[in-house]
């Protein structure tokens, strides 16, 4: 049986705030996407807005954002594009990456869905989840 990480469980652990308009030079702001990057809606249409998500590119570091994909398919889909940005947020421990409620706004995933993806995450000191993830 795995057991859910709550804040409980990591006193003083930072979470991801519910709304994200500022960053700090190191931070990276983390949204779904869609393959073909049109970054129309939700936070991948604030990541292009204000953190240099680029129009056309539906995956990995752009500007001051990482997207992951989050509309082809059911959840298995996205699970290698999670398990990618969790290896590359390892190999740039200068970055801290806000993850944002990917894939539970307009790709309508639920929560319980899509934090058992970062399940690997918990353990990376630069990786900020949402609450309850």
């Amino acid at each position: 049986m795995n057991k859910k990480i709550t804040p409980e469980l990591l006193p003083g652990k930072r979470t991801t705030p519910e709304r994200i308009t500022s960053l700090e030079p190191n931070e990276i702001f983390v949204f779904g996407s869609n393959l073909a990057g049109m970054h129309g809606g939700g936070a991948a249409y604030i990541a292009y807005r204000k953190f240099g998500a680029i129009m056309g590119q539906g995956v990995g570091l752009q500007g001051q954002s990482y997207a992951i994909p989050t509309m082809q398919g059911g959840v298995e889909t996205i699970r290698p594009y999670v398990d990618e940005f969790i290896q590359f947020a390892k190999q740039h421990p200068e970055l801290t990456f806000l993850v944002t409620r990917i894939g539970c706004g307009i790709a309508g995933f639920t929560d319980d869905e899509i934090s058992p993806l970062f399940e690997q995450a918990h353990g990376v000191e630069n990786i900020v989840l949402p609450p309850n993830w």
